[in-house]
């Protein structure tokens, strides 16, 4: 069954963020999960504070770490809020365990489910697998998979419009090129990765159908060097603006664009980044080469399903999708002198024709194809 997620309920969970996510810090804290070189802890002590104290949630990293500054990042900020907001403590009431490689997805999943935890989330399609069996064979836990569908009745699927914020960053890096050159770099070339190629490309070419689109492919979402080389080729062949969905990977394409820029201030070098807003990320002296970020609320998402199962009423068996309509799904607009007004404008009107169903924004690249073959 498609669930959209209510949009008050989602307002009231962004609210509560705002203002739980400062006390967050960068996300460098210290995990007390797998990377801390052990288990998470099994206690079942009450906590002072709201929620249920006897309630325990935790997540399982894909290969990007805790500290991607993107996906993984932004859900473990939403695990974080939700936590302290119900009076959890860290280590003991919500936890992460750390996957250094594809072998962890296991057995970080099955501490956490002999940990006691009520709810464990396993972050990124990767884990699809892995969480399957986990699940199966432990009928009593909560589980939820982000960015993928897995069919049991206690796992709960949170999924993304991702194509349609990819479409609108694709708006606004037609709108900001001057050499008509675009690049696009993508982490593992999966069906998930590719909506959100196929809609950038759609939201270039319902601007400018001429604007070349570079696609490449780091096939990792944890390799920043490769992704700095991918970066220096498209920078070096005209590309100006590079949008990643690389997770960790695309830490390079930040670190190449900030090295051209220190070298020439005067080089007009852009990134586009994803999940969060890598606004910071771009940050070089008084000069940001973030364009803009397709926001993706994996923070929200954890936030809503965690309180879901606290409060009894676990979506188990059901997909969650969050889109452009509900907010799930944005386009960041932190550097307001590198994304004008007329851009935002445009990036609005596009939106709304989105919301409007006027615009059906492609997923696949078959979708892709013909939308290009209408304009």
């Amino acid at each position: 069954m498609l669930k959209t997620n209510r949009l008050l309920l989602l307002i009231a969970l962004l609210f509560a963020a705002g203002i739980i996510l400062s006390a967050c810090g960068s996300s460098n804290d210290e995990g007390s999960g797998e990377e801390s070189g052990g288990e998470a802890s099994d206690s079942g002590e009450n906590q002072e504070g709201g929620g249920d104290s006897d309630f325990k949630v935790g997540m399982v990293t894909d290969v990007g770490g805790v500290d991607d500054k993107s996906f993984n990042q932004s859900a473990w900020e939403g695990l974080k809020a939700f936590g302290e907001e119900n009076g959890l403590e860290e280590g003991e009431g919500f936890d992460y365990a750390q996957s250094e490689s594809d072998a962890d997805f296991m057995p970080n999943l099955n501490s956490l489910v002999k940990a006691d935890y009520d709810l464990v989330f396993g972050i990124g399609f990767k884990l699809t697998d892995a969480l399957n069996k986990v699940a199966g064979q432990n009928p009593d836990t909560h589980f939820a998979l982000v960015d993928a569908v897995a069919e049991a009745d206690n796992i709960a699927n949170i999924t993304f419009k991702e194509h349609q914020g990819s479409f609108l960053v694709g708006v606004a890096a037609a709108m900001k090129t001057e050499s008509d050159k675009v690049g696009f770099v993508g982490g593992e070339n999966s069906e998930l990765i590719k909506k959100f190629e196929s809609g950038f490309r759609a939201g270039v070419a319902s601007v400018n159908p001429d604007i070349e689109v570079d696609v490449q492919y780091a096939e990792s979402f944890g390799a920043p060097d490769k992704g700095k080389v991918i970066a220096s080729n498209m920078y070096n062949s005209g590309v100006d603006v590079i949008y990643h969905s690389s997770g960790a990977t695309g830490n390079g394409v930040f670190a190449q664009a900030k090295d051209i820029k220190k070298n020439d201030p005067s080089k007009n070098v852009w990134v586009i980044g994803v999940d969060r807003d890598q606004y910071e990320e771009g940050a070089i002296g008084d000069d940001n080469v973030t364009l803009t970020s397709m926001v993706k609320r994996v923070d929200i998402a954890v936030q809503e399903v965690a309180a879901q199962s606290m409060n009894g009423e676990f979506p188990g068996g059901e997909i969650l999708e969050f889109g452009l309509e509900d907010e799930g799904v944005s386009v960041a607009k932190t550097n307001e002198e590198a994304l004008t007004d007329e851009m935002v404008e445009e990036i609005d009107n596009w939106k709304q024709k989105i919301i409007d169903g006027e615009v059906e924004v492609p997923s696949t690249e078959e979708d892709l194809e013909a939308y290009l073959d209408s304009l």
